[in-house]
């Protein structure tokens, strides 16, 4: 079993070590995502006060600089520790 986390799970999150928004212990953790009731486990990055969640778009499409092109998504997002049951 994890610990549990002192302090809240951020409103932003990314996976991606060159984003502002990126945190790796966070991650090491394992943070779940809630998007309209549905756990996604292919999520980017997300933001809970905005209600978008960031995806890859699948397929061998990619951007101009290499990287897999990405989907936002808008709706209800709810970030959680994994191990841990969401806050309702």
């Amino acid at each position: 079993m994890s610990e549990p986390i002192s302090e809240p799970l951020p409103d932003r999150l990314s996976i991606d070590p060159n984003s502002p928004y990126f945190n790796e212990s966070l991650i090491q953790r394992g943070v779940g995502i809630l998007f309209n009731g549905v756990e996604k486990t292919n999520v980017e990055e997300y933001c809970v006060s905005e209600g978008w969640i960031r995806v890859s778009a699948g397929g061998k499409a990619r951007d101009r600089r290499g990287r897999p092109l990405m989907m936002k998504l808008q709706g209800t997002v709810e970030a959680f520790v994994k191990g841990e049951p969401p806050a309702s």
